[in-house]
Parts: C-alpha cells; structure tokens; sequence
C-alpha cells in the first residue's frame, strides 16, 4: 500500500466515540476505548444500539492517533471496542498504535475470522474479550444473525493460539436458562477452553435494541456445572 493510500485509509471516519480513560475495560492496565461505529449483530439485550446502528462515525483512526501521540507515558493500552471493531479495517491501525508503544485489546463477536487472524499472526493484539453470545442453537435467535460458524472458527483459534483472552457471555435470564449456559460451558470445556469463563449480567440502562426490561424468569447459579472457574460481573 502506497504512503497516500495509507493516509487515505486512516482517514475514514469510522470511529463513533472515544472514551480516553478507564482502569476497568483492560485488566491491570490504564487504557482508553475506541468505539467503532456499526455491527453485523442486532443482539437483543445490546445497549450500545446508538453505535450499532451509526453510519458513520465522529472520528477518524488520525483523529485516534494524534489523540494517543498525546498519551505516551501515560496510558499503557488502547481497547478497540464497538459496535464491531473487526468490521472495520485493522491492521494498518493497529500497527500504528504499536507504534507508539501500546498494548492493544480487542472486544470482539468473533466473527471476522480473517482479520482477527491476521492480527493475531502479526503480533498485533495483546489481549481478546470473546463474546460468546449464545449456544449454536439459540445463536440466530439473540444475535439475528448467522455467523455461528465463523464463531465457532475464531474460538478455536484463540483456544489453540497463545494470545492472553477471555470468553464472556451476557446474561438476561429471559433468553438464556441454566440449561442454555451450561451447553456453553460443556462447549467450552469440550474445545479445551481452560480459562476462567466470565458472566456478565444484563444491565438495564433503558435503552437496548430489543426494548428488554429486567428480566422476569430468576436464574439458579448454583446450577451451573463447576467443572470451569466462572466469574460473574
């Protein structure tokens, strides 16, 4: 790629918002959160439905740059967030922010196959939250989509890689039972998945793509297979 096509490529605005501080989003690091426009999910319980459904975005990867050449020394890590990051062109971005001596982590649904390989053969990620977002049979039923597949692909990969990542599944108990989750779990141990499996509960901030309240149906925790660490949030 030419240095002109390169500076048109970071150009696009793709990027909906900037969080430039957080201690929570990246464990054990100070980082900042880039929030890419667009998702090819429209999960129920999502209550990023704004960035979801935006175009476009109020930022440039320039934009995001020149905002990091500003924090050397003072943040340690970028999160690349969304909406779907992996929709979104990558890698040049990414080796610009190793460039400047972040780690990066990456939130991702895991159905960008490709590029996240790329990424991970490159060198270029230090940390990966995979959402798990439902067992294969409830899949297109949450996420109203089709990509379990390529789901599936990116798990084993990470599994058979040696990138430091975690899986996590949102929990509204209205659409997950006991029964859905430990088929996760019995996936996840089947696959060779060794890690602690992080649970996060549903939050209702009012506004979510499926117009989900609390969830009326109570959740037995004291269900779940044992056989994996799990980690509620």
């Amino acid at each position: 790629m030419s240095i002109d096509s390169e500076n048109n490529s970071l150009n696009a605005k793709v990027i909906y918002d900037l969080t430039s501080f957080t201690h929570l989003d990246y464990p054990n690091h100070l980082a900042c959160i880039v929030w890419f426009s667009g998702c090819n999910m429209r999960c129920d319980y999502c209550y990023n439905k704004n960035i979801v459904f935006a175009k476009d975005g109020k930022y440039s990867y320039n934009d995001i740059l020149n905002f990091l050449k500003t924090r050397v020394n003072l943040l340690e890590a970028v999160v690349l967030s969304g909406g779907e990051a992996t929709s979104h062109e990558l890698t040049l971005f990414c080796q610009e922010i190793k460039k400047l001596g972040f780690k990066i982590k990456l939130d991702t649904n895991g159905t960008n196959f490709k590029q996240i390989k790329e990424l991970l053969d490159l060198n270029l990620l230090d940390y990966i939250a995979l959402d798990y977002k439902a067992p294969k049979a409830k899949f297109t039923q949450i996420t109203h989509s089709n990509k379990w597949n390529e789901f599936s692909k990116t798990l084993d990969l990470l599994i058979n890689s040696n990138i430091d990542f975690e899986v996590r599944t949102t929990l509204h108990a209205d659409l997950l039972n006991e029964k859905d989750m430990n088929e996760i779990i019995t996936d996840l141990i089947n696959r060779g998945y060794k890690k602690p499996y992080y649970v996060q509960e549903f939050r209702d901030t009012g506004s979510n793509i499926a117009n989900l309240e609390t969830s009326k149906n109570k959740f037995d925790k004291s269900l779940l297979l044992n056989d994996i660490e799990i980690v509620h949030r």
